[in-house]
């Protein structure tokens, strides 16, 4: 997302906030007009959710990719028939309100399922970026023997700062549901990040992830 426009694999800007009208906060707007979007369940990809309810974003434009390179399944899985026509699935977590904006709550694959709960890591990362001590932070699910998953926080402190596991734990169980408070929390130095700054989350959590 970049300055209110919604952007996906392969494709232009498909969503942007009025010139003229409402902007909503946290919003990345309204379908433009030759875009349709849909919000289905994350699962199965098949039933449509009401409005304020999460779910993966779908959409059909004529700016959508063809295919992925050289990649006939990931072609496959994003770029699925419903109703015989192709709908490109964004792997984009987010919700519709009543007037129609889109809000995008997270990514599909970086979801969390904690004993039966849905945890979304942007939502961990914002509480506890919010703690004066800390630069950064990155949320992930990690293997765990009786919840199936648990989030784990990887922090880097600012430059004289100091914060221990107990702190931040103690931080976000004041604002957070419990199944959502971080299991475990590890400092670094520093976060692992694609070419253009964002926190690589599935890189932090791989290693204990192949352990398990």
């Amino acid at each position: 997302m970049i300055e209110g426009y919604s952007l996906t694999e392969g494709m232009m800007a498909c969503c942007v906030n009025p010139v003229q009208g409402t902007n909503k906060i946290g919003s990345i707007g309204m379908p433009l007009p030759d875009v349709q979007v849909r919000i289905v369940d994350a699962d199965s990809g098949t039933t449509g959710m009401p409005a304020g309810e999460v779910g993966e974003m779908i959409l059909r434009a004529p700016q959508y990719m063809a295919e992925y390179w050289n990649n006939p399944l990931e072609t496959a899985e994003t770029l699925r028939t419903h109703d015989g026509e192709t709908w490109l699935h964004t792997g984009d977590l987010a919700y519709m309100d009543e007037d129609g904006y889109l809000f995008i709550v997270d990514r599909k694959k970086d979801l969390i399922k904690t004993s039966g709960f849905q945890v979304w890591p942007r939502e961990i990362e914002e509480v506890i970026s919010a703690l004066p001590s800390v630069l950064e932070v990155g949320v992930a699910g990690v293997p765990d023997p009786v919840k199936g998953e648990v989030a784990k926080a990887w922090v880097v402190l600012k430059p004289g700062a100091s914060a221990t596991e107990d702190e931040v734990r103690a931080y976000c169980k004041e604002r957070l549901a419990p199944y959502k408070v971080p299991a475990r929390v590890e400092f670094r130095k520093e976060l692992p990040k694609t070419m253009v700054g964002k926190i690589l989350r599935r890189a932090l959590a791989s290693p204990e992830r192949a352990a398990s």
